[in-house]
C-alpha cells in the first residue's frame, strides 16, 4: 500500500495542551511542548498556542480537569482552533470524551509522530512498517462513537492505515499479518545483503535534528535531504566512507530519536532499527548548542538500550559546537566527546582518526 495524502479543505488550526503530571521536571515539559509545536509544524498545523496543567494525576475521563476542560473549549471558540493536541498519550476513552466535548478532532503525542512518519516515508520498506505501526495503534482504538470529528480529515491519520481506518478490528487484524509477513522477507534480505557486505559498517544515530544527515552530507559528498524540521530523514541511507587510502566504512543515516517515541513505531521499525544493532560502531550525534542535550542523550541511550544496541561500541559528537560559546562543562560532563560543526566541516579530521582507531580495535565479543 502507497502513502496517499489528502488535501486539506482548510488550514488545520492546532491548540496545544499538556498535562505536567507528578514531579515532572517542569524544564523538561517546557522543552516537550516547544518540541510538540515543531511536530505540529512538521505535519502540516499551526499553533495557535498553549494551555497547560499540573496535576497529581490524570483524569480518569478526560485526563485534564473538568475546570481546564472549559478553558481549552473557550480557547478553540476564541482562537477558532479546529485541532486540539496532546502532548500525553490519551488512552481511547479519553480521546473519545474530549472530541464529544470540546467539539474539534483531538489527537495525542503518539497519533501525532504517526501521521509524521506516514508523510516523510518513501521507500516501500518506511511505508510498510508506518501502516504496520498505524493499523496497530488504530486496532486498539476503534471509535467508541461515530460523532468522533476525527473522521473528517486533516492530520488525523492520513497516509497508509487510512481506508481500513472505519473498519473495524478483525479487518484491521489481518491486514496486520500481511504486513508483518512482508516485513519479515524484507527483513530476510536486509540480512542476507549484510552478510555480502565487505566494510565495517559505522552508523548515525541521535535525537532527531541534531545534524546526522548533515554530517552524512559532509563526511561522503552525499545529497541525503536536510530540513530544519523534526525527522527530515526516515529512510535509511548508506554511502561509503573513505577514511584512508586502506579503510572505507559503510556510513548510515538512521531516523531520529525523540521522547516518547511510540513503542509500535520501534517494533515496526524493527529491521531499520537492526542496521543500528549489528554495526561495527555508533556515532552518537548530539545537538551540543541545544538548552536539553543532557535530557536528549538520555533518550537515546533508553531507546538504543530498548532496540538491545546499548552494548554496542560508540563515539558521542557533540555537533553544532560553533554555536556554543563555553564548551567547559560539556567537555567536563562527557570528557570523550569529540566538538565538530558539520556544517563548518570544523573537527571533521579528529573524527575520522578517532572512527580509524576504533574500527581498527578488535570487535567486542
Amino acid at each position: 500500500m502507497t502513502v496517499q495524502m489528502i488535501k486539506r479543505d482548510a488550514e488545520e488550526r492546532a491548540l496545544l495542551v499538556q498535562a505536567i503530571i507528578g514531579r515532572q521536571d517542569i524544564n523538561e515539559a517546557a522543552d516537550s511542548i516547544v518540541e510538540l509545536e515543531r511536530l505540529a509544524d512538521t505535519a502540516g498545523a499551526r499553533s495557535l498556542g498553549g494551555i497547560t496543567q499540573r496535576r497529581d494525576h490524570p483524569d480518569a475521563a478526560f485526563f485534564i480537569g473538568q475546570g481546564k476542560l472549559s478553558e481549552i473549549q473557550l480557547a478553540c471558540r476564541a482562537s477558532g482552533a479546529n485541532l486540539v493536541i496532546f502532548d500525553n498519550d490519551l488512552s481511547p476513552v479519553q480521546v473519545n470524551n474530549l472530541d464529544l466535548a470540546i467539539g474539534v478532532k483531538v489527537i495525542d503525542r503518539t497519533e501525532l509522530i504517526l501521521q509524521i512518519f506516514a508523510r516523510r516515508a518513501r521507500t516501500a520498506e518506511a511505508q510498510t512498517q508506518v501502516e504496520l505501526a498505524q493499523l496497530q495503534y488504530l486496532a486498539s482504538r476503534i471509535p467508541v462513537s461515530q460523532k468522533q470529528h476525527r473522521f473528517t480529515g486533516g492530520i488525523g491519520m492520513r497516509g497508509p492505515g487510512e481506508s481500513p481506518f472505519q473498519l473495524r478490528r478483525a479487518p484491521m487484524m489481518a491486514r496486520i499479518t500481511v504486513l508483518k509477513r512482508k516485513l519479515k522477507e524484507m527483513q530476510k534480505r536486509r540480512e542476507r545483503t549484510r552478510e555480502r557486505r565487505p566494510w565495517p559498517v559505522v552508523a548515525l544515530v541521535g535525537y532527531t535534528n541534531a545534524g546526522k544527515s548533515t554530517l552524512l552530507n559532509t563526511l561522503t559528498a552525499a545529497e541525503a535531504y536536510v530540513d530544519d524540521r523534526l525527522f527530515a530523514t526516515l529512510d535509511t541511507k548508506s554511502r561509503l566512507l573513505y577514511l584512508s587510502p586502506s579503510l572505507k566504512v559503510m556510513l548510515t543515516d538512521t531516523v531520529g530519536f525523540i521522547r516518547h517515541l511510540p513503542h509500535g513505531l520501534v517494533a515496526s521499525f524493527r529491521s531499520t532499527l537492526e542496521e543500528i544493532r549489528d554495526s561495527d560502531l555508533l556515532l552518537i550525534v548530539a545537538e551540543a548548542s541545544h538548552p536539553h542535550v543532557h535530557d536528549h542523550l538520555r533518550v537515546v541511550q533508553d531507546t538504543l538500550a530498548e532496540m538491545r544496541a546499548d552494548n554496542t561500541r560508540r563515539l558521542l559528537i557533540m555537533n553544532k559546537a560553533d554555536q556554543v560559546e563555553d564548551r567547559s562543562a560539556l567537555a567536563r560532563d562527557y570528557p570523550e566527546a569529540i566538538f565538530i560543526s558539520a556544517l563548518n566541516k570544523d573537527g571533521l579530521r579528529e573524527l575520522k582518526e578517532r572512527v580509524i582507531a576504533m574500527i581498527s580495535l578488535e570487535k567486542p565479543a
